[in-house]
């Protein structure tokens, strides 16, 4: 199946919102009214982060980020607005990029310290991403104050993320600290240190080029400084190399105390015991200090108990009775056990191993499905016919630009062909199979693969704001969003630190009873010997496998998804997936191609060009497929559109204006009360779509339109029957029109709705989800469907759709195939499978692991100096298993792919 010409993928849209602020949202919503006094807004709606209630229901006290008017993307800038509820001003939305991020935990801590800090509300953290965001009103205080705190409560490295504008990282000849002081030339709107040289400016690209600032905005030329990593992946490096130069460190100075622990050496007891005194002590120190920091920080500032607790705890009690085992030595009155300085230098060195593999490959877990490879970092930049081409980076690429694309090259960014034929495999995009072909006009999207054709681009989103960078942004949603498994997670978590000393305690005792009752050891032997029962029990524990077993998942789940052209905004999408009851279909443009045309045209009025002058001046402006289409007949016939005034559009109805002081409306004819006009009937008898106009309230024209069966859809609908997944229609279409499109596919009429309005979609939904075990899937794609997509417990919008569709939609189909429905309910089987086998197999290794460590089993125990290995045991197989999702790979009945 080829791809439509012109498709692209149209980011999420922005809005206004009654009181005048322009808004965007967050996942879940419902569309409020664009401002009615200007028809080039008609377009623009808000969308409020609850789940349900109408348009009219939207109150301007829900907290929306602001979006770019000139691409569409969501662009968190800084913005001032009112939250009514709370009565406060929100200032700013600010995201952080966070150093040392390991576990479950330490996002617990970064949570509470956020949330703890007045001022902040909308929180969110993502341990994988390694990342918060939030909003901050006054009361918080300024950032830079309120980033210093957060360092200091939980001792992460935080950095924030550019809010708006476009990055540049740039190497000055100066001292840097010196040049970010200078006068902003305009369009630049922060710079910020990097290093002694590096510096890094945000500017405004439509007011400034790239090329500009690098050549003369600052009197000097600059030079591009290499390429960044993202954020997320950058940490996660910076954290794996410190913790890769910390391992090896308390290895080089373990590895003599094992030495002189272990070798058949001559027997120097004080001598060696000195010497190992020391390694340990630095290991200790320098090492495990650390962990030190970490839980004292935790337990004075968040008041939290985790991982580094026990860690503390153990490898200090292994280091103290390693001391006092040497002082006995020293003195003359050696113990039993002897001194074992390897016991506390080896634990902290496992704990290390065990942190490094976790870290390592958790690292490469999260770059498997980074979209960074998917952007070509050159263009070779041309005149319009193709002329004077040389290679630049892609990030000195700016708005007016024209750049080449040979064969077989990856496109750089979006933009328009202006010469040149050829065919374009955007498989790694969109998941369509075939080359799709090109010739000037066409759109062609950052990442797809040019064929055999030379083509002259001209460029329309730069770099960093184009097509890939806005399917990242739209899978990093549901990174930072806690899946509903997530709750039986956190409150293992939660409770598992204070367990593990209640039994580590308990073993001790226990141990100290048996070695006086049972095995008749003294008092001081029993002890040190139910020391090393506790340690073990303290160190072989892992919370971090438990905290892995649902985020790692949603990340590669989401990037296997995108493979497939599958966007997830939502954590929950893959939860529900597995258990949807009922799928509900929208008509046009959703089991219909929407690629409507005018079959049939009838004038009521003697003036034909008048009426049909009018119907153009009001469906021009509106991207409905019914609207779209009447509008580019109109066109082809070669009428011109009349002048309106206070166009506006009306959800799920039409559109209404005025001209020449009359009222004007078009839409469906149950709106403007024309059903049982004679040819209206005749056209819906043959099943058309009506789309009628009138002046005055009095009837000018009707149109009558069909519309394609999209060519996979009788397989999809068969392969859900046959997963006994019930199918409903539902459609603002008239009955007749409704009807005969359920009939041909054999939907049954009890479970088709026509002439609906957004509220009615909604209700019907509601009743869907009354039952107890009932999950619903909706799929739309014009901006009536919306509420409905939001009341649906999964809501997909197919991409041709609007703006308003997709921001309120769960899952995002970047090309117009059905075949994503069986994506998505596929790949939440195989996810969720993963996250219940990494839940049990952590369950199950820490009780088998803790019964081990504890002696339960009596002659096979885990030594202490080995339990610092649990967290390569424990983690290990969870990201192993976890990956496999990379290769999803569902096969289709012949038709589909």
């Amino acid at each position: 199946m080829r791809a439509k010409e012109e498709e692209t993928i149209a980011p999420p849209g922005t809005c206004k919102s009654p009181c005048g602020q322009t808004t965007a949202c967050n996942n879940k919503t419902s569309c409020c009214e664009a401002d009615k006094s200007s028809a080039a807004d008609v377009s623009k709606f808000s969308s409020c982060s609850s789940r349900s209630g109408t348009p009219e229901e939207h109150s301007s006290s829900v907290h929306c980020n602001d979006s770019d008017d000139f691409t569409g993307r969501p662009k968190k800038a800084t913005e001032t607005g009112v939250d009514i509820e709370k009565g406060s001003l929100i200032v700013e939305h600010v995201s952080l990029s966070v150093g040392g991020l390991t576990c479950t935990g330490c996002e617990t801590k970064l949570y509470k310290a956020l949330h703890d800090i007045r001022g902040v509300c909308n929180l969110n953290t993502s341990l994988v991403m390694s990342q918060a965001e939030f909003d901050v009103d006054a009361q918080a205080g300024p950032i830079d104050e309120l980033i210093k705190t957060i360092e200091k409560a939980t001792g992460f490295s935080c950095q924030r993320l550019s809010s708006s504008g476009q990055e540049l990282d740039l190497i000055v000849d100066s001292d840097a600290k010196a040049f970010v002081e200078r006068t902003y030339p305009a369009g630049i709107t922060l710079m910020s240190v990097l290093g002694k040289h590096e510096i890094r400016i945000t500017f405004d690209p439509k007011i400034i080029g790239v090329r500009a600032v690098l050549e003369n905005a600052f009197g000097s030329k600059l030079r591009l400084a290499p390429l960044r990593a993202p954020a997320d992946l950058e940490n996660g490096r910076k954290h794996l190399r410190h913790t890769a130069w910390v391992t090896l460190m308390s290895a080089v100075l373990t590895i003599p105390v094992l030495v002189l622990a272990w070798a058949p050496l001559h027997s120097r007891p004080v001598v060696y015991g000195a010497i190992s005194l020391a390694l340990a002590t630095a290991v200790q120190f320098l090492v495990a200090g650390q962990f030190y920091i970490s839980a004292l920080r935790a337990l004075i500032f968040t008041r939290q108990m985790e991982m580094d607790l026990l860690i503390v705890l153990s490898t200090t009690t292994a280091y103290v009775c390693s001391i006092v085992a040497f002082a006995f030595e020293v003195k003359g009155e050696p113990l039993a056990i002897g001194e074992f300085f390897e016991t506390s230098t080896l634990l902290v060195t496992f704990i290390m191993l065990g942190r490094l593999v976790s870290a390592f490959a958790r690292q490469k877990a999260v770059e498997t499905v980074s979209f960074r490879s998917l952007q070509r970092q050159t263009a070779v930049l041309c005149d319009k016919d193709g002329s004077n081409a040389h290679e630049i980076d892609a990030r000195l690429l700016q708005y007016g630009d024209f750049f080449r694309v040979d064969p077989d090259s990856r496109i750089t960014t979006d933009g328009v062909i202006v010469t040149g034929t050829t065919e374009v495999n955007a498989a790694m995009i969109t998941g369509e199979a075939l080359p799709v072909d090109k010739r000037p006009g066409s759109l062609v999207v950052a990442g797809s693969i040019n064929g055999s054709g030379v083509i002259v681009v001209r460029l329309t989103n730069l770099p960093g704001d184009n097509t890939i960078s806005t399917i990242e942004a739209m899978v990093n949603e549901a990174k930072f969003q806690k899946a509903k498994t997530q709750e039986l997670v956190d409150i293992v978590a939660s409770w598992f630190v204070p367990i593990i000393l209640i039994l580590a305690t308990t073993t001790f005792f226990v141990w100290i009873a048996v070695g006086i009752a049972i095995r008749h050891h003294d008092p001081g032997t029993s002890v040190v010997n139910a020391i090393t029962y506790a340690v073990s029990v303290l160190i072989v524990s892992c919370p971090c496998a438990i905290g892995l077993c649902v985020p790692l998942v949603i990340v590669i789940g989401g990037g296997a998804a995108a493979k497939h052209g599958v966007i997830v905004k939502s954590a929950t999408a893959f939860e529900h997936g597995r258990t949807v009851s009922h799928v509900v279909f929208d008509k046009t443009g959703t089991l219909t191609e929407g690629k409507l045309h005018v079959e049939d045209e009838i004038t009521l009025v003697p003036d034909e060009q008048l009426a049909l002058s009018v119907t153009l001046g009001l469906t021009e402006i509106s991207k409905h497929p019914v609207s779209a289409a009447v509008s580019a007949h109109l066109k082809a016939r070669g009428v011109q559109a009349a002048a309106l005034k206070d166009v506006r559009s009306i959800t799920g109805r039409g559109i209404e204006g005025m001209w020449n002081g009359d009222q004007v409306r078009c839409g469906n004819s149950r709106w403007l009360s024309l059903e049982d006009l004679p040819d209206v009937q005749c056209l819906l008898s043959k099943g058309l779509t009506v789309f009628c106009v009138t002046i005055n309230h009095q009837p000018v024209c009707i149109f009558g339109l069909s519309d394609r069966i999209r060519p996979e859809t009788h397989l999809v609908l068969a392969e859900l029957r046959k997963r006994n997944i019930a199918i409903s229609l539902v459609s603002g279409d008239d009955t007749p029109t409704t009807e005969q499109l359920a009939a041909h596919l054999n939907i049954p009429l009890t479970n088709v709705r026509s002439r609906c309005t957004p509220a009615d979609k909604q209700d019907y939904l509601k009743t869907l989800s009354s039952g107890k075990h009932s999950r619903t899937l909706f799929c739309g794609d014009g901006t009536n469907d919306a509420v409905a997509l939001a009341q649906a417990d999964i809501g997909i919008h197919m991409s041709t759709g609007s703006d308003i569709a997709r921001t309120a939609a769960d899952v995002v189909l970047l090309r117009p195939s059905l075949n994503g429905i069986l994506v998505l309910l596929d790949l939440s089987h195989a996810a969720m499978r993963r996250v219940y086998l990494n839940f049990a197999w952590s369950v199950l290794y820490n009780v088998v692991a803790i019964l081990l460590a504890g002696g339960a089993f009596v002659h096979a125990r885990i030594a202490p100096q080995y339990a610092g290995l649990g967290e390569i045991v424990s983690v290990l197989p969870v990201v192993l298993v976890t990956v496999q999702l990379r290769f999803f790979r569902r096969e289709y009945p012949s038709g589909l792919d």
